[in-house]
């Protein structure tokens, strides 16, 4: 992208298009002043839109709105902290929870820190696999769980035992949680505009009690000390202060709502409410005592400010009705008169002067709500709350005794509802995908072996043990997985072949493989993932619980087995993945091209040693034995020595064949190299058929 680029940008929408969002930590968020149309349509910002697209897929930039970046930032996370995020697809959230922890990390070392990523649905799951594959990172962990039932992997019999062992974790917890629930979404009312015609002020309440019992279930699996941050992108108080009332209630002493009005100080926000009314199909209530009879077991107590709790005061019955009718016309014309006053009526929401309101004894105003008008953009809503102890033995009775109460069928009916309604950031991280697919589809090599982690049926079974003795049932491990149509993690531990793959690529002893390699293959392991200490962790102890959690993706691809027959001593090749992880620690194998030879071998992609402009660099290639192996990018007149100190060289994965060199580089990873490196911009990805398996290269090469 060019600063003419910029210039036509520009003109086109009468100010300067591109800026940094005031409020995001050191400038690394920027707000695009351009619509979807504008970006698409406008023959001027062609190279500009293909410009994002490109390195959207190679993981250098991600789109999102801005207001969805909000939430992570509130968690404050820190070098070595264990992230669940519970609700995570699309994945712009995790992604950027990972870029977090790997910026607190000391260079040249792995971070510390942990992220899980979970979401119900196997197919967003493949979505949120997509999204962040592009990090390359082994701190990641994606699951496949109803949040609200999240396991806890428990190894001691209460909440203290578990803080006993400090070198192994007895239980899974977390130092910090996103809680962004799913939601009816009327926050992004500006940029969905279907949305107008389906919204009615009831459409919250069918979400309440789950969005409760998902941070309620986030709230025990967060450590004494962490920090949650609960969101949505809904502006009804009903799934929010409501919610976060509910919180408060149930978990006591235990839990208090953070001021953190100190933090991000450049964003404009709003104070959470302190009062408001519930609509039920046309009629409005102060309190759960004014609703009919007939619609309590709908609309619950704790929808109300005045609420003692649903435990208390609430009775839920066994017939559950989801298909509320939502009869109240939509009407655009807020009479808001004093925009500083956020109690003000909007249609439904009581006005904080209101002497028939009753307000909630929270301190709900800690919460923050941010308004499309306020800074052009969306609405969401944003709470953060922190443990102060553990839940006593009667909360968490209570909060059982819920979640049995609720009926199978009603908890999947619900969800599936919340399928359909979820209308937030999702909408245009779903565009986006198209937009990246679209992209890929010629990058059939990296589609096929990265895209989707894991091969998963559309529904997934699951038959779990409550109680029954523990060594039974991880002797039964060894010859049946527990999980129906998942492939299992299994700890890569054939010493033979690790110690081959260490003599082979150099590999130094501060670079451990040991413990640290798992595979999803039974038998002849094609692909070795590479994870790192934290994943290595909760990984033995969900094998030692008997597989609690149902693992979708993990760890960064570092080794293939290779199909070659040219005699090559290491059975296994680099993944071009796993390269910047490895690379420090590799002293064998490695290649150093001049600019000209470097540019020619992504153009080209096989090339015979006698075709080399620098004719040393062919030979030392036709000498060095047929294999894998590393070329790295030669900057002028640098010596290898300092090639080999630099944290960040510029290298790609080759193979050496009989006569030729070959790269085993992606499509859009080679195009990202010549025109970002070399300002070539006439590369053309090839054509499907020849990028159908990098296997495939390789084994035409010898």
């Amino acid at each position: 992208m060019t600063s003419g680029d910029l210039w036509r940008m520009s003109d086109e929408c009468g100010e300067y298009a591109l800026s940094p969002l005031p409020w995001y930590p050191g400038n690394l968020a920027w707000h695009l002043n351009l619509s979807r149309k504008q970006l698409r349509k406008n023959p001027a910002l062609e190279s500009f839109h293909e410009f994002l697209k490109h390195e959207s897929e190679v993981g250098n930039v991600t789109r999102q709105e801005a207001v969805s970046m909000v939430p992570p930032l509130f968690l404050n996370v820190q070098a070595g902290h264990h992230i669940l995020d519970m609700c995570a697809a699309p994945g712009s959230k995790t992604f950027q929870l990972l870029e977090m922890i790997h910026q607190s990390k000391e260079p040249g070392l792995l971070p510390t820190a942990l992220v899980i990523a979970n979401d119900l649905k196997v197919q967003r799951c493949d979505v949120l696999i997509h999204n962040t594959k592009r990090m390359c990172t082994a701190n990641l962990i994606v699951t496949n769980h109803e949040a609200q039932s999240f396991p806890s992997c428990s190894l001691a019999k209460d909440d203290s035992e578990a803080y006993k062992d400090h070198c192994k974790p007895q239980r899974l917890e977390f130092d910090r949680v996103l809680c962004d629930v799913p939601c009816s979404g009327d926050g992004t009312l500006r940029k969905s505009h279907d949305l107008w015609r389906k919204w009615s002020s009831s459409m919250g309440n069918e979400f309440h009690l789950l969005q409760v019992n998902i941070a309620m279930r986030g709230i025990a699996l967060l450590k004494v000390g962490g920090r949650m941050v609960y969101s949505t992108c809904s502006m009804n108080p009903v799934e929010n202060e409501a919610v976060v009332a509910e919180l408060l209630r149930r978990s006591g002493s235990s839990v208090e709502l953070l001021d953190v009005s100190t933090e991000l100080r450049e964003l404009v926000r709003r104070p959470g409410l302190g009062t408001w009314k519930v609509n039920d199909r046309g009629s409005w209530f102060q309190t759960h005592e004014d609703v009919p009879d007939s619609r309590k077991n709908v609309i619950l107590p704790s929808m109300f400010p005045s609420s003692t709790s649903i435990h208390e005061s609430h009775k839920v019955y066994n017939s559950f009705d989801v298909n509320s009718e939502y009869n109240v016309p939509f009407s655009r014309n807020f009479n808001i008169e004093d925009t500083n006053n956020v109690n003000c009526d909007t249609g439904g929401i009581s006005s904080s002067n209101s002497a028939q309101s009753l307000d909630s004894k929270f301190p709900l105003h800690r919460c923050m709500r941010i308004v499309p008008h306020d800074q052009d953009g969306g609405a969401f809503f944003i709470a953060v709350i922190h443990k102060l102890s553990l839940l006593n033995e009667n909360q968490v009775i209570k909060v059982r005794k819920t979640e049995n109460l609720l009926s199978k069928n009603r908890t999947v009916k619900l969800q599936e509802q919340c399928q359909h309604r979820i209308v937030s950031e999702v909408l245009d991280d779903n565009k986006l995908l198209d937009e990246q697919t679209k992209l890929s589809v010629a990058n059939q090599t990296s589609k096929d072996d990265n895209l989707t982690e894991v091969k998963m049926a559309s529904d997934v079974e699951y038959s779990q043990t409550e109680s029954g003795d523990r060594s039974r049932r991880m002797d039964k491990l060894d010859y049946q997985h527990k999980w129906k149509g998942i492939d299992p993690v299994l700890f890569f531990k054939d010493e033979a072949v690790i110690k081959n793959i260490v003599s082979f690529f150099g590999i130094e002893e501060s670079f451990s493989l040991e413990g640290h390699l798992v595979t999803r293959s039974t038998d002849n392991a094609r692909r070795i993932y590479y994870v790192s200490k934290a994943v290595q962790d909760i990984l033995e102890l969900n094998i030692q619980v008997g597989e609690q959690i149902k693992i979708a993706s993990l760890g960064v691809k570092m080794f293939e087995r290779h199909r070659s027959k040219d005699g090559c001593s290491c059975a296994y090749r680099l993944s071009y993945e796993g390269l910047s992880l490895l690379f420090p620690y590799m002293r064998k194998r490695i290649l150093h091209a001049s600019p000209v030879d470097f540019q020619h071998l992504l153009q080209y992609r096989t090339i015979n040693f006698a075709r080399f402009a620098d004719a040393r660099f062919g030979e030392e290639a036709a000498s060095m034995m047929p294999g894998c192996c590393v070329v790295v990018l030669r900057e002028g007149y640098q010596i290898a020595d300092s090639i080999a100190s630099d944290p960040s060289p510029i290298a790609i994965v080759c193979w050496r064949g009989r006569a030729t060199m070959n790269v085993l580089v992606s499509p859009a990873d080679r195009k990202e190299l010549l025109e970002y490196r070399f300002g070539i911009k006439a590369f053309k990805v090839e054509d499907e058929k020849s990028n159908k398996n990098i296997d495939a290269l390789a084994e035409e090469s010898l």
